[in-house]
């Protein structure tokens, strides 16, 4: 039987024709049209090229998106439908034009479409075409659009990767950059520093003005950091109230110290939260690798040692890293755990500074200051446990008792002189602290006009209506309210105009600069004492030592004085017999001037000569220089290297030498660790101290120890002298 092929019918032997392959041309029809509906919708795309990557068939809905006609695209190279230097473009390192110059079939690689306007991200898939002698004859292969899916994946992984309120990095991230800064340093021994900021008194924030006031002031704090950090560092904020900054390729604690101060002071500043005015403040850690640590988990954890160090300092500073710090750490914890006993055992007490005239030197009050009578410590200064006290809310309670004790201590004082007593923002926001203080009178049968109410400027964190009623009813009973530490920091000088304050009390820390002359702290005081007439307040200079300052104050035509030039602290005992003789007047007695910048340290260093390290005890110190005893016959203009200890060495020269003692001159000063102190901007690290043949930390170093610097075979040059004794060093 003759088969024939006419028009894809088939006649066999008779003269009727049965449709063969009908079914198959209907087949590919709805599959043609199938495909057009699919091109159609939006969901997909199809496109081929030939052996040179060339395009012989794209989808209309594809071109569309090109802003382009499919005719128009025929012949043009696939890959420039697509921006292929994106980073997103590559899949494990491979390219677009890599993939398809292997021939292979691909999947689901994302790369952005080349269009204008609105972002669009397609999935290309490829399979290679090949002829019967399997020459490659090109691609044929789909698109679909995963714009959608692509930005809820950044997203999601944004919201793993940042913090959802502030926009900085999460606690997560910023470990991992940490991690990765340090292993790539970690060869060529490159610096990197990392700061712990924990900001001050925003709990007080979050308890009386709610969450979600304390959310808007993070915003503003986030933002203010990146005002001072700029492109210096990487900022996280690792949740609450804490945040990080990694600074890469840096070891200068000059310029370290410096950027924390700019930290403090603008964070420092006051906010405006919902109407009401906030001030905050914030504490800084530092440390600094590798010096401070080799890996992550080490430098976090040092430079929380250095935060809580800040911390406990007082607030509103910040502490480099150092071994002494470890030590402190231990006794912070005992300290934490005591101090829930200390009020019950009778271990806290009050000891009373005298305030006097300015013109008669007659006493005229006494502020009430706690003391810890601690059984292993001895007496801890407040400064070292309120801290504590506020971290765990025992605020409160000594608070409590102070303002009781201080109250029936001082009404068997005779003249009718006036006790002051702090009260914590915490103590003053918690529910009947009026009646607390009302109670505190009746039940001593004080006068209220003599008990003197102390307040801190972040007094005015609280809820203002709070804040408005709590001031009223204090002046109801009588009692004199005053504002302290003012000047130290951000200066509530607005509340000033409706807060019934009857004193203001200039901090410290503007009479210590007030004698310098390239300082403006002198202007300051005399416009705070100016400030305060005017609204009929009294002012009280805190702190004063020396008698210039005590000169200058008292040009400005200051009330009252308080301070060690006058008396130091004294027991309730000695306050009511310095009374019982009738008037109460001190002389000042102190230095002629406050060498604040001369520290006496009284502790054992190195001093570095040609290849010898003598053991030598550094009487004090200063930025440019310090006085060391221990070395006999050292010529003036001799050039020692001093070693203070972790790697801190100072090229010094001796301007002046008198028997075993011997001032020194730094070729470089010292800066400010935060703590009062004063640190080496930079530091040697372990492996170059080891090579030298330097003693490690914690040795207790021979009275001279022959180091390896310049290989030289010869004796000490110079004697040393140890508690009196003078020897030839062997």
């Amino acid at each position: 039987m003759m088969i024939k092929r006419l028009g894809g019918f088939r006649r066999s032997g008779g003269n009727q024709p049965t449709p063969a392959f009908a079914p198959a041309v209907d087949e590919e029809r709805e599959a043609l049209a199938l495909l057009r509906d699919y091109e159609n919708s939006g969901l997909g795309w199809f496109w081929a090229s030939d052996a040179q990557g060339n395009i012989t068939y794209v989808s209309g809905c594809a071109a569309t998106v090109l802003g382009q006609s499919a005719q128009a695209l025929i012949g043009q190279p696939f890959t420039s439908l697509f921006i292929l230097d994106d980073d997103a473009s590559a899949d494990n390192g491979r390219t677009l034009p890599m993939l398809i110059g292997t021939h292979k079939t691909f999947s689901a690689f994302t790369a952005r479409a080349r269009n204008e306007g609105v972002e669009v991200w397609w999935a290309i898939s490829g399979r290679p075409q090949h002829d019967d002698q399997g020459n490659f004859l090109g691609y044929r292969g789909n698109g679909a659009d995963v714009t959608e899916a692509l930005s809820e994946q950044r997203d999601s992984s944004r919201l793993a990767l940042f913090d959802s309120l502030t926009g900085l990095a999460n606690r997560h991230s910023m470990s991992q950059r940490l991690t990765n800064t340090l292993s790539a340093y970690k060869t060529s021994q490159r610096s990197c520093a990392l700061m712990m900021i924990d900001l001050d008194r925003f709990k007080q924030v979050n308890d009386t003005l709610g969450h979600p006031a304390g959310d808007a002031l993070l915003k503003q704090v986030a933002e203010r950091l990146h005002a001072v950090i700029d492109k210096q560092g990487e900022i996280g904020r690792l949740g609450g109230d804490e945040f990080q900054v990694i600074i890469p390729d840096c070891d200068d604690r000059g310029k370290l110290g410096d950027l924390a101060k700019r930290i403090i002071a603008l964070i420092s500043q006051p906010y405006s939260i919902d109407s009401s005015r906030v001030v905050i403040g914030a504490s800084i850690g530092i440390a600094v690798a590798p010096f401070d640590g080799a890996d992550s988990e080490e430098l976090v954890r040092n430079a929380d040692m250095a935060l809580y160090a800040a911390k406990d300092g007082g607030r509103g500073q910040f502490r480099f890293f150092s071994i002494e710090l470890q030590n402190a750490a231990e006794k912070r914890k005992i300290l934490e755990e005591d101090l829930r006993d200390a009020l019950v055992e009778g271990q806290i007490r009050l000891a009373y500074q005298p305030v006097v005239n300015a013109h008669s030197n007659q006493v005229v009050g006494l502020e009430a200051l706690m003391r810890w009578e601690h059984p292993d410590f001895g007496e801890l200064p407040p400064s070292l446990f309120i801290p504590l006290a506020e971290e765990s809310e025992l605020i409160v309670a000594l608070g409590e008792w102070a303002l009781r004790h201080a109250c029936h201590q001082a009404v068997e004082w005779p003249g009718g002189v006036c006790v002051s007593v702090n009260i914590a923002t915490a103590q003053f926001a918690r529910n009947g602290f009026v009646a607390t203080v009302a109670q505190a009178l009746a039940e001593s049968e004080l006068e209220p006009y003599r008990l003197e109410l102390e307040f801190p400027e972040s007094v005015f964190a609280t809820d203002e209506t709070l804040l408005d009623e709590t001031f009223a009813q204090l002046k109801q009973l009588g009692v004199k309210l005053s504002l302290d530490n003012f000047g130290a920091g951000n200066s509530p000088l607005a509340n000033l105009r409706s807060a019934p304050f009857d004193k203001i009390k200039i901090d410290r820390s503007v009479i210590q600069e007030m004698t310098n002359p390239r300082s403006r702290c002198a202007a300051m005081a005399a416009s705070i004492v100016t400030l305060a007439k005017k609204l009929g307040m009294e002012t009280t200079a805190e702190g004063i030592e020396a008698r210039d300052e005590l000169e200058l104050i008292c040009e400005l035509g200051i009330d009252q004085i308080q301070g060690f030039i006058y008396a130091p602290p004294c027991s309730g005992e000695e306050v009511t017999d310095a009374l019982a003789t009738g008037q109460w007047v001190i002389q000042p007695d102190g230095p002629a001037r406050q060498r604040a910048d001369r520290r006496t340290v009284l502790r054992r260093v190195g001093v570095i000569h040609e290849d010898f390290r003598y053991d030598v005890m550094m009487r004090n110190l200063s930025r440019g220089g310090a006085a060391v005893e221990g070395l006999i016959e050292v010529p003036v203009g001799t050039d020692f290297v001093l070693d203070l200890g972790e790697g801190q060495l100072v090229v010094a020269t001796v301007r002046r030498s008198e028997g075993a003692e011997q001032g020194l001159e730094f070729e470089i000063s010292l800066v400010d660790d935060g703590a009062g102190g004063l640190v080496t901007r930079h530091r040697v690290p372990r492996h170059l101290l080891d090579a030298m043949g330097m003693p490690q930390p914690g040795h207790t170093a021979a009275s001279v120890i022959a180091l390896n610097t310049t290989g030289g075979m010869h004796l000490p040059k110079f004697a040393t002298s140890d508690a009196g004794k003078v020897g030839r060093a062997a």
